[in-house]
């Protein structure tokens, strides 16, 4: 069944899910100084309002099912926070010892302002990586439990409490609504973003895979369909709280324009793992005759041909593409977020007809994939006709055999659990938005070509 949710025409109750797309790298600091002001800066300014406090974030434990609250009750409260870390998808900064998580802006007054890496922060099978895809987040079910943990202690809901009651901030585990939220804030927003009274609007829901931000230096455009230039203007959207009028936007593009450059700046990780160098080399050649005209060409001398492919060629899920109607295009088009004093047109796309064939950098690293993360590994990318309806991933580490995330399937999803966390790990490819099923191309290989290509993908 189509779900639909009504965008408030001031977007009293909607809060931002990340700033947009880019990052992730190998090496722990960027190489510029504008690079590492652009990191500082998403770490330690908040742009928006915080979502909770310190100290209730200490105390959601209360809020948690059995038998999981019994054993936080006893244990000491830095034990506790690693719980909840682990619990809602949150990680530590690498190279930082202060504690603070990487998805968090942790204020003076010890507020919680999520930035970017919420959704483009995670880990590489357990490493926290910056720009890696959190595909652990679990927006939906820390809100839930802070606002409950926020009526225990008295305090007053925040815009995201009340909004995910009618809006899902994510309805499995790693996923986001944030385009379709960008939507709904731009609609109370003129093209020089002043607030204005809109109408109420339906937009579709639907959950989004959050992309790497390693690939983001090949790419000219944003977003799946490629409908936006990539600009440092673009990548402040996310930020259209009332709170944040338009003066704010021009007070911090330079800011941005680090962050443009901090995104720039990545690259993804090596594959550590054993490699056999000779069927690599073959994959490499049947990867170059059989899919390089999309996705590109590796190395030194490498090529991303930014091929946008038709939707009825593709296969895969329609819902994101037809989400996003072309009026909604059509106003970020107009708006000052896509005119930024570019020598060249932004040339935005009000009717993208089809997907954008991402770059595959560090593609080992990023599962699950298809752009709304129904896939859980590489092989089974490689082998349609045998993935998965329903599953869910039982452990942080890599399936070293089929690449990607180590999960279980089943028949159904469970029939109830006290604990939605756990319900919400789970991956129903029947929902809406949610298929599994498209980017058949491979089956023109045999399982041989198929396992040479497989093995030549952890070198990129």
């Amino acid at each position: 069944m189509l779900q639909q949710f009504l965008f408030f025409a001031i977007t009293a109750f909607l809060i931002p899910l990340s700033l947009v797309r880019g990052l992730a790298s190998d090496s722990a600091a960027p190489a510029n100084p504008a690079a590492e002001r652009g990191y500082r800066f998403l770490t330690d300014t908040a742009l928006i309002p915080a979502d909770f406090h310190e100290s209730t974030f200490d105390e959601v434990w209360k809020a948690w099912p059995q038998p999981l609250k019994s054993r936080a009750a006893i244990v000491s409260p830095a034990e506790r926070r690693t719980m909840a870390f682990d619990r809602y998808g949150l990680t530590t900064r690498p190279g930082d010892d202060s504690g603070k998580p990487l998805q968090y802006v942790v204020t003076a007054d010890r507020g919680w302002s999520m930035n970017c890496f919420a959704c483009h922060g995670g880990t590489v099978y357990g490493t926290p990586m910056p720009g890696a895809p959190n595909n652990r987040f679990a927006l939906q079910s820390l809100t839930e439990e802070t606002f409950q943990t926020k009526l225990r202690q008295g305090k007053r809901p925040s815009r995201m409490d009340l909004g995910a009651i009618a809006v899902p901030l994510g309805t499995t585990n790693g996923t986001t609504n944030a385009v379709v939220f960008g939507m709904g804030l731009m609609n109370a927003r003129d093209s020089q973003l002043n607030l204005l009274f809109a109408p109420p609007r339906f937009f579709v829901n639907h959950d989004m895979d959050a992309p790497p931000w390693w690939y983001f230096y090949k790419r000219p455009a944003m977003y799946i369909d490629g409908f936006a230039k990539k600009g440092h203007r673009g990548l402040m959207q996310f930020t259209l709280v009332p709170e944040n009028g338009p003066d704010f936007y021009r007070k911090h593009e330079d800011n941005f324009r680090d962050v443009l450059a901090y995104i720039t700046s990545l690259r993804p990780p090596k594959y550590t793992g054993p490699i056999d160098q000779t069927l690599a080399s073959r994959g490499e050649s049947l990867f170059v005759q059989n899919c390089s005209k999309c996705h590109g060409t590796y190395g030194d001398d490498w090529t991303y041909p930014n091929v946008r492919v038709p939707l009825d060629e593709v296969g895969t899920d329609p819902v994101r593409l037809k989400a996003l109607t072309e009026e909604g295009r059509k106003k970020y088009a107009d708006s000052w977020f896509a005119h930024a004093g570019e020598a060249d047109a932004q040339q935005t796309l009000t009717d993208p007809d089809g997907y954008v064939a991402p770059p595959l950098d560090g593609i080992w690293a990023s599962a699950p994939y298809l752009h709304n993360g129904s896939v859980p590994t590489l092989w089974h990318l490689m082998h349609p006709d045998h993935r998965p309806v329903v599953w869910w991933p039982v452990s942080a580490q890599m399936d070293e055999e089929k690449v990607g995330l180590t999960i279980e399937q089943a028949s159904e999803m469970p029939d109830s659990s006290d604990d939605l966390v756990l319900r919400r790990s789970f991956f129903d490819t029947r929902q809406f938005g949610k298929s599994g099923d498209g980017h058949t191309f491979p089956d023109t290989l045999s399982e041989p070509e198929k396992q040479a290509v497989l093995e030549y993908l952890k070198t990129l």
